[in-house]
């Protein structure tokens, strides 16, 4: 019984993912953003739920990614769509706006390199999808709630939502690598840049609210370079 457990969890984010964009059609953007969120939370727990119930099997691996393909995968290019629909100046019969599925290419791509990779099992190499998803599917709730003319301003106008959208689908898939939020050690040096990140996702949380998880994402890379840089750096000196 208890190997059904991670594939429930994955399923979940899956129906998750579902809902979430018929909130986008909707334009329902907080909802939709909080069915991402909560699919991402089951995305998390359903390979930890696979350890502890020794239940890892190649048909969990493969239901993970196609979950992940809607919930991490279709809701940002969807919400980009949207959002391009609506800028300044964009025609009402205009073609443009679909190049905001730019990022949903991307996370297919990525997803199926995922599986095939055997050097992304404690780490990442590219923006992980979820992460990818959480930052666009906010950018309309940050919109909505923001009184910043510069906010504004950017998330409106179209030129800047398709640089966006294909900075995404770049990052999705660059061959930049970024740290894992899997603490398999307590010691202060190996884990100090996870550390700052999670002080400082949950102060601005508290703070910001759904305002703060671009910033989040954005530290997240700018750590995970440091981290890099910082490792590199030392292999030349102990070299």
């Amino acid at each position: 019984m208890t190997k059904h457990i991670p594939n429930t969890i994955t399923i979940l984010n899956l129906f998750c993912g579902c809902v979430a964009v018929i909130q986008l059609f909707e334009k329902h953007y907080d909802w939709a953003f909080f069915f991402v969120a909560l699919g991402i939370f089951f995305d998390f727990f359903d390979g930890m739920a696979a350890r502890i119930f020794n239940a890892a099997s190649p048909l969990g691996l493969q239901l993970d990614s196609l979950a992940d393909m809607v919930t991490s995968g279709v809701t940002p290019g969807l919400t980009l769509f949207f959002m391009l629909q609506n800028s300044s100046g964009m025609p009402a019969d205009s073609v443009i706006p679909y190049l905001g599925f730019l990022p949903t290419l991307g996370s297919c791509y990525r997803l199926a390199n995922f599986n095939i990779d055997t050097r992304q099992t404690d780490s990442f190499i590219g923006m992980p999808t979820p992460g990818n998803a959480l930052f666009i599917v906010s950018l309309p709730v940050v919109l909505a709630s923001t009184t910043s003319l510069i906010a504004i301003e950017l998330l409106t106008n179209h030129f800047f939502l398709i640089v966006l959208a294909a900075l995404s689908a770049f990052l999705l898939n660059a061959p930049i690598p970024l740290f894992s939020l899997k603490f398999k050690s307590f010691r202060l040096s190996k884990m100090k840049f996870q550390l700052v990140l999670v002080l400082f996702s949950v102060l601005s949380l508290v703070v910001l609210q759904v305002a703060a998880v671009p910033l989040i994402i954005f530290l997240y890379v700018v750590l995970s370079m440091l981290k890099n840089a910082t490792e590199r750096k030392s292999q030349k000196t102990s070299a």
